[in-house]
């Protein structure tokens, strides 16, 4: 939509207050609302101003004014609102020099897409996450002096099979949730209405489904789309999952691994590139890619480590990345094989069809950054001509320990990426698609108020395995 279109889109559907979001370092939305009384053509020109000091890892309160000026093209009616409410994504601004913000992640996004076009390598990245998530029916945590728990619970947990009372049974077992129909599947209905909530907003959905884990774990699938677009449509996601839970009385997490002893929650990215509306990845070597797609995939194998950060960004997301479940840690290709690190899905042999699938990411990431630095990686890799080598078509978990000590690995722990990043970050500063700024900023953000305030806390089972010491 145009702004002009904008506001009698706003008159068409009586809207009462307009709602301007934006996304902060870490990947939340943030937002406030104006009365329509103050949606104008002037509000896309001249923006709304903002304390940009109150938001985690951005300005200082001596910088602190900022704008957020409204993309015209992301007015969707808010799904949830009882009064009617126009949502939009908003671009954040210097409100002197008028230019995008640097820390502002959505302006990351469309710099990375500027980038792309202008190596002249392709036109267009298409990407298509699989983002996984939790419905549970309750969650309680603390965390003070002299006590650290949590409690997670799911009437569809396995957990619950022993309970007295009125049990119907028909729960998944663990490892064994993808995915028989109903009543063992009972999110059937829940996840639909997320998704007419999705396509009520313009996200295209190619499925939903139950996933391996107990305990309500989903998936829902979107059809591709451009980077920057497929990263707002996942904001949007992710506030349709958790608000549709909570309609329910059920509350939806994208934390990579809630649970202990079974399968945690990833973000399977598929990702290709076009030129000329040509598909770039079609080719005559292995698995039917082209060469340009083999040094793509050399780019995120040997960025790996430093992606981590942005793609895995949490110190729960090495809680997920284990060896012997769904989530890869070794740091190979292959042709359908799904312990590889970067898979090349063999579904359909049209050319349009050929893409690559990166299997480590997880959904606690901020979607701006991570697919524009999984992107620069690739690049780097076309550019500097980094073949991958060969390709592991066997299972990597069942290597024998020689072997699998010759294959590079994600990072064990947070800070071990962290300081991956720190060490391997020239690529993403190309065409100034990163700062060092940024990079510094997101690097000493979660250093101090994630790894370090882990660091420094007893554990639970701590006591199971210490206390008797």
């Amino acid at each position: 939509m145009t702004p002009r279109e904008v506001l009698d889109f706003a008159k068409k559907n009586k809207v009462e207050m307009v709602d301007v979001k934006f996304v902060d370092l870490l990947g939340t939305w943030q937002h406030f609302s104006i009365p329509t009384s103050e949606l104008s053509l002037d509000l896309f020109k001249d923006g709304s101003g903002f304390d940009g000091s109150s938001i985690r890892g951005w300005r200082a309160i001596q910088n602190s004014d900022m704008l957020l000026v409204p993309d015209p093209s992301t007015a969707r009616m808010d799904p949830f609102t009882e009064i009617p409410t126009l949502s939009m994504i908003g671009n954040v601004e210097d409100p002197i020099t008028r230019q995008g913000y640097e820390r502002d992640p959505r302006f990351i996004a469309q710099n990375a897409e500027k980038y792309l076009k202008g190596t002249k390598i392709a036109d267009v990245s298409y990407w298509g996450p699989e983002a996984e998530f939790f419905v549970f029916d309750h969650v309680s945590y603390d965390q003070n002096a002299n006590s650290g728990f949590y409690f997670l619970d799911s009437e569809e947990g396995i957990w619950n099979s022993g309970d007295e009372g009125n049990n119907l049974g028909s729960r998944p077992r663990h490892k064994e949730g993808y995915f028989p129909v109903a009543p063992t599947d009972s999110q059937q209905d829940i996840r639909s209405e997320m998704v007419r909530e999705m396509e009520k907003v313009g996200i295209h959905v190619e499925k939903h489904h139950h996933e391996v884990a107990t305990g309500g774990q989903a998936e829902i699938d979107l059809r591709f789309d451009t980077l920057l677009s497929m990263a707002d449509k996942m904001m949007m996601y992710k506030y349709i999952v958790k608000n549709v839970a909570r309609r329910h009385g059920k509350t939806a997490t994208f934390m990579p691994k809630p649970m202990f002893g079974d399968n945690g929650t990833g973000m399977h990215t598929h990702q290709s590139l076009w030129k000329g509306g040509k598909p770039s990845f079609a080719g005559n070597d292995y698995a039917g890619v082209s060469q340009q797609c083999l040094y793509y995939i050399g780019g995120i194998l040997k960025h790996a480590k430093a992606l981590a950060a942005l793609t895995n960004p949490s110190t729960n997301s090495y809680k997920r990345l284990t060896p012997g479940f769904e989530a890869p840690t070794l740091l190979a290709y292959s042709s359908r094989n799904r312990s590889a690190g970067i898979r090349i899905p063999m579904y359909s042999p049209s050319p349009k069809a050929k893409r690559i699938e990166v299997r480590f990411p997880d959904p606690s990431c901020n979607m701006y950054l991570a697919f524009s630095a999984m992107l620069m990686a690739g690049l780097d890799g076309i550019q500097n001509k980094l073949h991958p080598g060969e390709a592991m078509d066997k299972n990597l978990y069942d290597l024998e320990p020689e072997e699998a000590n010759n294959i590079p690995t994600l990072p064990v722990s947070f800070e071990e990426a962290l300081n991956s990043l720190e060490e391997d970050h020239q690529f993403l500063l190309k065409g100034g698609v990163f700062s060092e700024d940024i990079i510094e900023a997101w690097i000493s953000h979660k250093r101090e108020n994630e790894v370090d305030k882990l660091r420094v806390r007893p554990h639970p089972y701590e006591f199971f395995m210490y206390y008797d010491v």
